[in-house]
């Protein structure tokens, strides 16, 4: 049976608590004593599982950025975001964290203290990253402390200078303290340089690109954990039984993959968690998640070549544009000829599940799972593609990358899916134009190589919780304004989508639909079930009547909540939020 490790725990308390109220009491009294317990290897390990939970449970969903489409808008998107109604100043899992620091000296065995301790600071770390991508300079606390202690209590918000340094300190401690065996379903050494990865690659080029001092230090940091985890020779590319099925298989395996998945949240029938994938792909009751245009424009051709360069590429419709691409791209999205998994037949895009006809199915396992909460694959917190991208890209950003890096990164991504390798002197010598006006404020003599690893980090990793906060550490937010899209149909007609002389779907005008279907299964009045680009012919058209507004000196950073203003007026709220 497959192991769990969110094993739920009575002492640790589990609403969701706002504000500064949540750190009022130092402990749960009702439910642990801290004067008995914390003595133990199994009291430490009991209560560390428990933080297990700060591990998103829901990332697939979150992508309402520019990757996924839906029939709504992400308020972050339409400029909408107000102190008023904003949340996310909630410290309640810090305080867990730092309650179990706080006695864990209880243990008397240090060999094993040190183990529990590194995992609690892992989690601070992981804590506070999610805190200064969201706020930027935000409290430091190392301690829980009690409703008397006003200066913590009301303290003002510490540099992010100070954040960071600090979160390194606790992740080298992780690094130092956590076991090297190999175990998804914990936290472990590799865990922790995955971590320190990512958090230092996003401060590194955050910093860059807003003109915030200090930069470099922190790519060399990335990149230095990239390459110890790499050097560990613990993980590599999952390759599954060949190319044509490992990268889908990767995600929608029931047990993750431990070649290449370093750390991934479980679910298991038997104990009955489940999350909810298929159901969110295939029905309408999720917004019908769509892949957007752009996006499918960005993979590249089966032989390496720019899809973008193909004259009059933007008007291919869908059984054309499908053919000879990056093979992700069919392991991304419904394609010709797409079956399901463990299925005979073949099933096209389903608009009435999918906005923009680009219809999901990363993660999406056979049909037994299709009804509500069904789902059991597990779902990956950290996979060893994402740290050879980090590695890739830190090393661009500093100037230091070389062929040899890109052999030992990219290749053996693409590699995977048997697409050509990506050649530095040949991205640098003709940087894509397509993906230049999307990243203005990429220049200097790596410009081509850099737009290609964004290129593939975008590809690599859709629908994995990482588009915003890359958009927001690149300065590309005006990005989100722009109309997204959806497949192109040349004008009114039936249409076969997989290429096999069966008609799947009708577009007609309103009062026209024809007598005869031709066998189409699915019909869509133009300007009812589905709006094209100049009416009666174009790409498909996402929420065209509601504007998006991004403010370039406002938005990088959330407001903090008026409520925790008017509690504490020493924080100060972020710039251009103060109205």
């Amino acid at each position: 049976m497959k192991k769990y490790i969110y094993i739920i725990s009575l002492f640790i308390t589990s609403s969701v608590i706002f504000g500064c109220d949540d750190m009022l009491e130092q402990y749960p009294k009702d439910e642990v004593s801290p004067e008995t317990f914390f003595r133990t290897e199994n009291e430490l390990k009991l209560y560390t599982n428990s933080l297990l939970f700060l591990f998103p449970s829901t990332s697939l969903y979150t992508e309402g950025a520019d990757n996924i489409a839906k029939q709504s808008l992400e308020d972050e998107i339409t400029g909408i975001r107000d102190a008023s109604t904003v949340g996310g100043w909630s410290w309640g899992n810090l305080r867990n964290v730092n309650f179990f620091l706080d006695n864990s000296y209880k243990c008397e065995n240090e060999a094993i203290r040190a183990k529990y301790d590194g995992i609690a600071r892992f989690f601070r770390a992981y804590f506070y990253f999610d805190m200064v991508k969201r706020f930027g300079d935000v409290p430091w606390y190392s301690h829980t402390f009690s409703e008397t202690d006003k200066e913590q209590l009301y303290k003002k918000r510490d540099s992010r200078i100070l954040i960071m340094d600090s979160m390194l300190v606790d992740i080298d401690y992780a690094i130092s303290n956590l076991g090297t065996d190999k175990k998804v379903n914990e936290v472990t050494k590799w865990t922790a340089l995955a971590l320190k990865s990512r958090f230092c690659l996003f401060e590194g080029t955050f910093r860059k690109y807003h003109g915030i001092e200090g930069w470099e230090r922190f790519l060399d940091e990335s990149i230095k954990a990239s390459q110890a985890l790499i050097d560990g020779k613990k993980y590599s590319i999952y390759k599954g039984a060949g190319k044509d099925v490992a990268y889908r298989d990767l995600f929608a395996s029931l047990e993750a993959e431990t070649s290449e998945v370093i750390t991934a949240r479980g679910y298991n029938s038997e104990l009955q968690i489940f999350h909810n994938c298929n159901y969110y792909t295939l029905t309408s009751s999720y917004g019908q998640p769509g892949l957007e245009k752009q996006l499918i424009d960005s993979y590249l051709m089966s032989d390496g070549s720019r899809f973008t360069d193909i004259p009059n590429y933007d008007k291919m419709f869908y059984y054309d544009e499908m053919q000879n691409r990056d093979p992700r791209l069919y392991q991304t999205v419904r394609g010709p000829g797409y079956k399901r998994i463990n299925g005979t037949a073949t099933d096209v895009p389903q608009f009435g599940y999918t906005v923009t006809g680009y219809m999901p199915i990363k993660y999406v396992c056979a049909s037994t799972y299709d009804m509500y909460e069904k789902n059991e694959n597990d779902l990956i917190i950290y996979r060893y593609a994402e740290v050879l991208l980090n590695l890739a890209e830190a090393k661009a950003e500093r100037g230091t990358l070389t062929q040899t890096d890109l052999n030992n990164t990219i290749k053996l991504i693409r590699d995977r899916v048997g697409m050509p390798n990506l050649i530095l002197s040949e991205a640098n010598s003709k940087p894509d134009q397509f993906l230049a006006s999307q990243y203005p404020l990429v220049n200097g003599e790596n410009k081509g190589v850099i737009l290609e690893i964004r290129r593939e980090r975008r590809i690599e990793l859709v629908m994995e919780n990482f588009r915003y906060a890359d958009m927001m550490r690149w300065k590309a937010g005006k990005q989100f304004e722009r109309q997204f899209k959806g497949i192109y149909f040349p004008g009114p007609g039936i249409y076969d989508f997989d290429g096999d002389g069966k008609m799947d779907v009708c577009v007609y005008e309103k009062g026209k639909k024809p007598s005869n279907l031709q066998g189409a299964a699915q019909t869509l009045e133009l300007g009812t079930n589905v709006t094209l680009e100049h009416g009666t012919y174009g790409n498909i058209v996402v929420n065209p009547n509601i504007k998006k507004n991004w403010t370039e000196e406002r938005d990088y950073l959330y407001p903090i909540p008026i409520t925790e203003l008017t509690l504490n007026p020493d924080l100060k709220q972020n710039p251009g939020w103060e109205d």
